[in-house]
């Protein structure tokens, strides 16, 4: 049997995989060393439907691993997740099986040596040899032979030579191959960058970000910020960026105390475009549609405390309104429950931020596993849901107000298209957004702003500002 592309990879959603093998509670482990660690964190997202990000920390903490082991752990996990429709089309065509017919808890494992053979400096054999070893502890001693001679064939190829192989002459398939993202994510990013730049964005998304500061203003300068860090560098864009070189967030004493919080650049830039924006009359009643889990309602807070306004912020997930409250404590925020699209009364807001639920596809060097979870009707169906939330945007700014719609996400369906639809009922104009865009090189898109990972390492986030003109 040949090998099978990416997207078929792809195709099989985290919760399809669920149902073909639930992970084994990892009780009484024999030997707890980073790969078993990483592999126990794999097998929860592909069993369990867990997140990468959450359920790694945990288990890294419960295992005592941390330094250089921690660091392997998190190379393996994040690594793997983010490569795994590549890994098993390379697998396919190494064994001539195809991969859903073996149990999951074996592909895991097999994807988890293949990356160490194809993505890091760890020799064959010693890469061949632990990943049997787990088989036989974790999996079966039965499948270990057939462990074994997968990455033995595995290892004979490197991973230009393997994506040479499997080339068909297909570009975006092969592209996508090499670059392991499903296919309709690439054709989507081609669709705004072009076909020169989308190698690039598509190798930035498989590169592990730092973490983001935010020093919140009037709380906490960045250059004091980036001294608590001892070593964070300035960000590149934003007046209230720090770039963390190492360690726990948590550990930051500002982070800690609330004085700073940890937020990509991207977001901090669309937070400030919105507060920077000309707005001629009343400026003191914000509004955040869409509010969880808070980062930039709490950057709009602190800039809000400075000018003597008030926002208020919405969220209808309680789970996340109370990360809203906690993230945006002591600042001039009324935290509120409630679904976006019926909030307030009209006209009532100056500014009006709406951070509308989208596919997150600008965030997927973040999220390792997302990519995979992801299939383009996930993207229609948020579609209505963002053009309701924008018309409510506007529908609560006053005329002359400022409406800021944001994604982190750079599809077409769920950018332009989504604000040209609101713009075609009337009563709002586009403002360019030069505050960003006069800071941040290459960032315009047209008559919008738009942030890459390749560009200016930040998320992929996508900003309209509207100004409201008239009654909706």
């Amino acid at each position: 049997m040949g090998p099978r592309p990416p997207d078929r990879g792809a195709g099989v959603r985290m919760s399809d995989r669920r149902k073909r093998a639930k992970r084994e509670p990892a009780n009484d482990r024999p030997n707890v060393n980073p790969r078993r660690v990483a592999f126990d964190a794999i097998r929860a997202v592909t069993a369990d439907n867990a997140y990468a990000n959450l359920v790694l920390p945990r288990m890294l903490a419960e295992t005592d691993n941390t330094g250089r082991d921690a660091g392997l752990a998190t190379e393996l996990t994040y690594g793997t997740l983010r490569s795994l429709g590549t890994l098993e089309a390379i697998l396919t065509a190494a064994s001539g099986r195809d991969m859903r017919e073996l149990q999951q808890d074996l592909v895991d494992a097999l994807c988890l040596g293949a990356y160490q053979l194809l993505y890091m400096r760890i020799p064959p054999h010693a890469a061949v040899a632990t990943t049997v070893s787990l088989v036989k502890a974790a999996v079966s001693p039965r499948v270990s032979g057939l462990a074994n001679a997968v990455l033995r064939k595995v290892a004979a190829k490197d991973l230009d030579e393997w994506a040479e192989s499997l080339a068909t002459g297909d570009r975006l398939a092969d592209l996508s191959l090499r670059y392991a993202h499903p296919q309709w994510i690439s054709t989507e990013f081609e669709a705004v960058l072009g076909p020169d730049e989308l190698p690039a964005a598509l190798a930035a998304d498989n590169v592990a970000p730092p973490v983001h500061l935010c020093a919140k203003p009037g709380r906490i300068t960045k250059g004091d910020l980036s001294r608590e860090t001892r070593g964070g560098v300035h960000g590149q864009w934003s007046p209230y960026a720090v770039y963390l070189p190492s360690g726990d967030p948590g550990r930051v004493k500002s982070v800690a105390t609330g004085l700073a919080h940890v937020q990509d650049e991207g977001s901090q830039l669309v937070a400030a475009a919105l507060a920077e924006a000309p707005l001629e009359g009343p400026d003191r009643s914000w509004v955040d549609l869409c509010a969880g889990p808070g980062g930039k309602t709490a950057l709009l807070g602190a800039i809000a405390a400075q000018r003597d306004a008030v926002i208020d912020a919405v969220e209808i997930q309680q789970h996340r309104a109370e990360l809203v409250a906690k993230a945006a404590k002591g600042l001039p925020v009324t935290v509120h429950i409630g679904d976006g699209r019926e909030f307030g009364e009209d006209g009532s807001a100056d500014r009006v931020l709406v951070d509308a639920p989208c596919s997150g596809l600008g965030a997927l060097r973040r999220r390792p596993e997302a990519r995979w979870r992801k299939e383009r009707g996930d993207v229609d169906g948020l579609v209505p849901l963002q053009r309701e939330l924008l018309a409510a945007g506007l529908r609560l700014a006053r005329t002359g107000g400022i409406v800021a719609y944001a994604t982190c996400s750079p599809v077409i369906a769920e950018t332009e298209e989504v604000v040209a639809a609101v713009l075609k009922a009337g009563g709002a104009e586009l403002v360019r957004p030069q505050w960003l865009t006069g800071r941040v090189p290459d960032a315009e898109r047209g008559d919008f702003a738009q942030l890459w990972p390749h560009r200016h390492g930040a998320d992929a986030m996508f900003l309209a500002l509207l100004r409201k003109t008239g009654n909706r």
